[in-house]
């Protein structure tokens, strides 16, 4: 009996030495598996109405998902696209390049057939890759085991998506499959179904693109009633009516321009390139002041609405991250492709080098690695966004990436050489948009308005004279006076133009083949 307790008590112990064993190498394979990704990117949807920012608007934004996500992960407070418009923006994410690098340079060009982008880096390197929703590249999309994209924009109700079975390049919608909804919600489950058929043994790249927020600022019916009994308050600048008032040195997209568009869509529905909410929006009979102000009122409460279907929608992606049980092992990344103006200097849309167009508001929360609740003030760009999901992935960066990962920024040691400063260019050249590129550090901003179309895909025709601007974001935050005339930041200008021409450099953006530009630099760098 004694022998036969002893037998029985050894195979007990050795038992339970093979189950711990295997707990043990199991949890030792999970801690080491490749994270998966999910990149949450919408249109247009500026840090101003993300509520997380601060701001004239924190009060009367829907954002307990975003807040969700900051409160379980870091955010930044200083994130910068390098050319505010739709569709570089979302080559320079892919590509981890400069537009003149990647070829994107406006709204008209695809990344060339063939070129490197992080999908593909990820998809050698094991990950199943998908892209849903907003693609607005033009051109088929490479590197991804599978796509389902708008064309072009596409539209707010019952979108037409386009997978590889139905693709032709350019915005043709014809041989695209309609599903019935609204687009942010439609895209979140079309995300969420083809995530719930992936291998589970594989991670994924999965991105999920919003078409919101971008013009018309569509929302669902469940919002329609927003905001209808409030008066939202008003940016400082919102009375900038011409350069005159602050010294700015072009005309910029007026809001009286999107009333206009409000009144085309009202008379001309038919022929008008889109359909707006809430219309018609009379504006008879007001002066200046009072027009600006009511088309203001109308065109924030309609982009807060489309916000907040971003926010529900962003909430259910997170709750199924949490229900498969795979939130602690994929990293979320909620961005826009860049800012948008909401009134501030009378303007509505994007493209310029000032504050509202040139941030992007930026969260991301992986529990495995980065702390919850923390705010990152380094400058990073949307060209390292991509150095960051490779470095996440156990990647090296890619020759490829003229960014470069913030990983080590987001777990509490910022390297010692990170950048100062950052390098913008804008290409897509309309006289009361001019081209122009510019640097940015924490304090100052100066911008060079060449005025120039290069011969790029839709810019204008109509040069503009060579302009310079100049601001002291510590003393001016809203950047309300142009001071590139003021002796005491003489000094700090003229080592900023030796700055910029460093930054255009180290990027090889030099115009080298323009001979147009190179007249303008040697006169104004000399």
């Amino acid at each position: 009996m004694k022998n036969q307790n002893q037998f029985l008590t050894c195979i007990f112990f050795l038992g339970f030495s093979f189950l711990a064993s295997l707990v043990f190498s199991q949890n030792t394979v999970n801690s080491n598996q490749k994270p998966n990704i999910l990149f949450i990117l919408s249109d247009d949807h500026t840090s101003q109405a993300w509520g997380i920012y601060g701001g004239i608007l924190q009060d009367y934004v829907q954002n307990k998902n975003i807040k969700r996500l900051v409160d379980e992960g870091t955010m930044l407070n200083n994130a910068f696209c390098t050319n505010s418009i739709c569709t570089p923006s979302r080559g320079s994410i892919l590509t981890g390049q400069y537009s003149h690098t990647n070829q994107v340079y406006t709204l008209s060009e695809p990344l060339p057939k063939g070129h490197p982008n992080i999908a593909k880096t990820l998809a050698k390197n094991g990950y199943q890759t998908a892209v849903i929703g907003k693609w607005h590249l033009v051109g088929q999309p490479e590197g991804f085991d599978y796509f389902n994209v708008l064309p072009g924009q596409g539209r707010y109700w019952n979108p037409i998506l386009k997978t590889k079975e139905s693709w032709s390049d350019g915005y043709d919608a014809s041989t695209g499959k309609e599903y019935k909804g609204f687009s942010t919600d439609v895209i979140a489950d079309l995300t969420i179904e083809h995530l719930k058929e992936r291998d589970s043994k594989k991670p994924f790249l999965m991105f999920c693109n919003f078409k919101a927020t971008h013009e018309p600022f569509d929302y669902p019916d469940r919002f329609k009633n927003l905001y209808s009994d409030i008066t939202i308050p008003e940016p400082e600048s919102l009375l900038d009516f011409s350069p005159k008032t602050t010294g700015r040195t072009f005309i910029g997209q007026k809001l009286e321009k999107l009333g206009q568009r409000w009144d085309n869509a009202t008379k001309d529905p038919e022929n008008w390139w889109t359909t707006y909410p809430g219309l018609p929006y009379p504006l008879d009979g007001l002066d200046s002041i009072q027009k600006r102000k009511k088309i203001y009122q109308k065109l924030v409460k309609d982009f807060m609405r489309c916000g907040a279907a971003i926010d529900d929608n962003i909430g259910k992606l997170l709750d199924y991250l949490e229900a498969e049980g795979i939130a602690d092992n994929t990293i979320v990344i909620y961005t826009a492709d860049q800012g948008y103006f909401l009134g501030e200097h009378g303007f509505f849309d994007k493209r310029m080098i000032y504050e509202e167009s040139l941030r992007m508001p930026f969260v991301i929360r992986y529990p495995k690695k980065i702390k919850g609740g923390q705010r990152l003030d380094d400058i990073i760009l949307n060209i390292d966004f991509p150095a960051l999901l490779a470095d996440y992935a156990g990647i090296q960066k890619p020759d490829y990436m003229q960014g470069r990962s913030f990983r080590k920024n987001l777990e509490g040691s910022t390297p010692v050489d990170w950048r100062k400063q950052l390098y913008y260019r804008y290409w897509l050249h309309h006289p009361e948009r001019p081209a122009h590129f510019g640097i940015r550090n924490q304090r100052y901003k100066l911008a060079f308005f060449y005025g120039q179309p290069l011969g790029k895909k839709g810019t204008n025709e109509v040069t503009t004279e060579p302009a310079w601007e100049f601001f002291d974001l510590e003393e001016d935050p809203k950047e309300m006076y142009n001071a590139i005339s003021e002796s005491k930041y003489s000094t700090i200008i003229q080592e900023m133009k030796i700055a910029m021409l460093e930054e255009r450099t180290k990027y090889n953006d030099l115009d080298e083949g323009s001979e147009v530009m190179q007249n303008i630099l040697a006169k104004e760098f000399d």
